[in-house]
């Protein structure tokens, strides 16, 4: 099992338990988030307090798991081979977890910050957080570095920002019916 500090976070299969392990710890930072913003008469105290540990805890996890070295830096930059590939060969969890690592910032993003209230701004915010993170792989961290990963990535944020979309869109404004006066 996992007995040094080194095992937790420098292993996948550290960072995946750790992440389940941390599910009642984040669920509690909620509670005492929303607590603490209810007592400071905050507008929204549980809502902010969900969805500021929801953007964290659903996004640091993945990008952990992005950030860990390899072994060897490779490149890959035609646009969907990788994807192509794994669809062969029938490996589904590699686009569903590209899909997942900026999902938690497309969905909760646009409820915190209403500069990303619109999926083009989350597409690009997410992907250029991708942009950064395999440039970093390639580089210091020996890893995989593909332009599908970026795609991928920034895909699962737009998506996910549709699903959020009923609770951040901009409603319409409508403008009071004018009356004629008649004499």
């Amino acid at each position: 099992m996992l007995n040094t500090w080194q095992e937790w976070v420098g292993t996948e299969t550290g960072v995946v338990i750790g992440g389940v392990l941390g599910i009642p710890v984040a669920l509690l930072v909620v509670l005492l988030l929303g607590l603490h913003r209810k007592l400071g008469q905050r507008p929204g105290p549980w809502r902010t307090a969900l969805v500021d540990v929801g953007l964290v805890y659903g996004t640091l996890p993945w990008v952990w798991l992005l950030l860990l070295p390899g072994s060897s830096s490779e490149l890959s930059l035609v646009p969907f081979a990788d994807i192509a590939d794994l669809l062969a060969q029938r490996d589904l969890g590699q686009i569903v977890g590209n899909l997942l690592v900026f999902a938690a910032l497309g969905f909760f993003g646009p409820l915190r910050f209403a500069a990303l209230r619109s999926v083009w701004r989350v597409l690009l915010v997410a992907g250029a957080c991708s942009v950064l993170i395999e440039v970093a792989q390639f580089t210091a961290l020996h890893r995989v570095s593909s332009v599908d990963d970026v795609l991928l990535n920034a895909a699962g944020a737009a998506l996910a920002s549709l699903l959020s979309w009923r609770w951040w869109r901009v409603k319409p404004v409508v403008a009071p019916e004018r009356r004629l006066v008649t004499a």
